[in-house]
C-alpha cells in the first residue's frame, strides 16, 4: 500500500479516488514509509518494513539497524518503554530477519543515515537463520557461491547503485540528444568479432551464436534514424581469468550516420564525462562507502589526450617493451600508456589487429580508423570504437580475407549496396566503466550475477 500522497488518481476512476481518501485517513495514524523519506517525518510515528542489518543489546536499551533497500535506520528501544515480549523479540532477533517496526522518527547525527526511530512496536515477520556471510574475511569463491546473499552487504549495494545510476545516465544522455534506442538480437548468424570467442547453439538445425555485439544491427538502424544505440548483454567465449573479463557483460553501442572517426572520439569523451559527473553528483554517499578517491574523477573533462598507435609503440619500445609494430596492445601496455590524469585515446591500429568492418585509413592503408579509450589508474580499455568501412568492395574483400561466411553477411553488405554512407560507432563496456568509477579491482563485483570461465551459478 502506497501513502496517499504518492498515489496519482486515474481521471474518471471514482472508486480509486475513494480508496485513496481512505488510505490517506489511515496514514494519519499509521504511516508506512520508505527509509529514504525519514527526513520528511521527524516527530511522526511511522511504520517501516525491512531486514535486520545488525543488533546491539544492553541491559536497558537495544539498537537494531534496519535496512529496507532505500536506506538504513537505527531502531532504538528502551526496556522500560515496551512490553516483555517486544523486548525479547528485539534482543534475540537474528541478522536478516524480516521486520515491521512502528515508532517515532528522531534526528540523530550519530546514527546510520542521520535518523533513528524510537520503537513502540516491533514485529518479526520471518526470522533469519544463521546467516552464512559474517563480518569476517571470506574467500572470493565463498562470496561468489553466496552471491545471492552477498548482494545485501553495504559495499555491494553501493556498487550496484552506482551501476544503476550509470545505466540510467546512459539512457538519459542519448534520449536528450535525439538518439533512438534499438533492441538488437541475442541470437544471430553473423559475428562481429573473432570467431574463436563465440558461444554456438543449435537453432532448429542451423548454427546460431550468442551475440558478441549489436553493432551490425545498429548500423542498419542508423540508415533509418541517423543516431541510434543499443544497450544489453553480450557474450564472449574467452577462456580468460583476468580481472577485466566476463563471459557475459553489458555493452553500450551507439552508431551515428555521417560521423567520422574524430566525431566518434568527441562523442565518446563527452559521454564519459557526462557519466562520471552524474555519478559524482548523485552517488556521493555510495562512493564514500566504497572509499573511492574521487579527485581524478572530478577532473574528467574533454578533450582527452590522443596518441596514435604508432606513437604508442614507439613510447613502449623506448621504455624497454619488446612490442613490435603490428601487435595488439596488452593489459600491461595499456596501463603504461594511460599515465595521464584523464582517459587517453589510442587511435589508428594496424588492420590485422582489428575487426573486418573498420574503415581503411586513407593516409596509411596499413591501419584502420579506430580507437581504444583507456581509463587511468590501471583500469585499461573501457571503450573501443571505429569508423565503419562504407566501401562495398573493400568490406567484401575483408570478409573473404578472414574466411567469414559470406552468405551470413549478405544483409550487412546490402547496407553498402543501397545508399552507403560514412558512419561511426563504439562499444562501452559497462562493468569496466563502473569498475573505474567506483575504484573496484575486479569486474566480477560490477554485475549482479557474474558469469566467468568456471562460474555459472548462482
Amino acid at each position: 500500500m502506497l501513502p496517499a500522497r504518492l498515489v496519482t488518481p486515474i481521471p474518471g476512476s471514482e472508486h480509486l479516488e475513494t480508496r485513496n481518501r481512505s488510505e490517506a485517513k489511515l496514514s494519519d495514524h499509521n504511516m508506512r514509509i520508505e527509509l529514504r523519506e525519514l527526513g520528511s517525518h521527524v516527530g511522526d510515528e511511522v511504520v517501516i518494513e525491512g531486514w535486520v542489518q545488525t543488533v546491539r543489546a544492553h541491559a536497558k536499551v537495544a539498537f537494531v539497524v534496519v535496512r529496507d533497500g532505500t536506506g538504513l535506520v537505527q531502531a532504538v528501544m528502551g526496556r522500560q518503554d515496551v512490553d516483555p515480549a517486544t523486548w525479547e523479540a528485539a534482543t534475540t532477533v537474528t541478522q536478516e530477519s524480516t521486520l515491521v517496526v512502528t515508532g517515532t522518527v528522531r534526528k540523530e547525527p550519530r546514527a546510520p543515515g542521520g535518523y533513528e526511530i524510537g520503537v513502540s512496536r516491533f514485529t518479526v515477520l520471518a526470522p533469519g537463520g544463521e546467516f552464512p556471510i559474517q563480518p569476517k574475511e571470506h574467500g572470493v569463491d565463498f562470496l561468489l557461491d553466496h552471491r545471492h546473499l552477498w548482494l545485501r552487504s553495504t559495499q555491494q549495494r553501493a556498487i550496484l547503485r552506482v551501476r544503476a545510476e550509470v545505466e540510467q545516465a546512459i539512457h538519459d544522455y542519448f534520449y536528450e540528444r535525439g538518439f533512438v534506442r534499438i533492441d538488437t538480437p541475442i541470437l544471430t548468424g553473423a559475428i562481429g568479432e573473432s570467431a574463436g570467442t563465440l558461444f554456438e547453439t543449435d537453432y532448429f538445425g542451423e548454427r546460431a551464436f550468442l551475440a558478441q555485439t549489436g553493432q551490425l544491427y545498429v548500423e542498419a538502424a542508423a540508415a533509418a534514424f541517423r543516431k541510434v544505440y543499443c544497450f544489453g548483454p553480450t557474450f564472449r567465449a574467452e577462456k580468460s581469468k583476468t580481472r577485466r573479463h566476463l563471459t557475459e557483460f553489458w555493452m553500450l553501442e551507439p552508431e551515428v550516420a555521417f560521423a567520422d572517426s574524430n566525431d566518434n572520439m568527441r562523442l565518446q569523451e563527452d559521454l564519459l564525462t557526462y557519466l562520471v559527473q552524474r555519478a559524482l553528483e548523485r552517488c556521493g554517499e555510495e562512493l564514500t562507502v566504497l572509499e573511492r578517491d574521487t579527485t581524478l574523477l572530478e577532473r574528467v573533462r574533454p578533450p582527452f589526450p590522443r596518441v596514435s598507435y604508432t606513437e604508442a609503440v614507439a613510447r613502449l619500445q623506448a621504455a624497454g617493451s619488446s612490442i613490435q609494430w603490428g601487435e595488439d596492445l596488452g593489459a600491461e601496455d595499456e596501463t603504461k600508456l594511460a599515465a595521464y590524469e584523464l582517459p587517453v585515446f589510442i587511435y589508428n591500429y594496424p588492420r590485422e589487429a582489428k575487426a573486418f568492418y573498420m574503415k581503411e585509413n586513407p593516409d596509411d592503408p596499413r591501419t584502420v580508423l579506430c580507437n581504444d579509450l583507456l581509463a587511468p589508474e590501471g583500469y585499461g580499455e573501457i571503450i573501443g570504437g571505429s569508423q565503419r568501412e562504407d566501401d562495398l568492395d573493400k568490406l567484401l574483400a575483408r570478409i573473404r580475407e578472414e574466411h567469414l561466411p559470406e552468405a551470413a553477411y549478405n544483409w550487412y553488405l546490402d547496407l553498402r549496396r543501397y545508399g552507403t554512407f560514412p558512419h561511426s560507432g563504439f562499444g562501452l563496456g559497462l562493468e569496466r566503466t563502473v569498475a573505474w568509477i567506483t575504484g573496484r579491482h575486479h569486474v566480477r563485483e560490477l554485475i549482479p550475477f557474474p558469469r566467468m570461465l568456471h562460474r555459472l551459478t548462482p
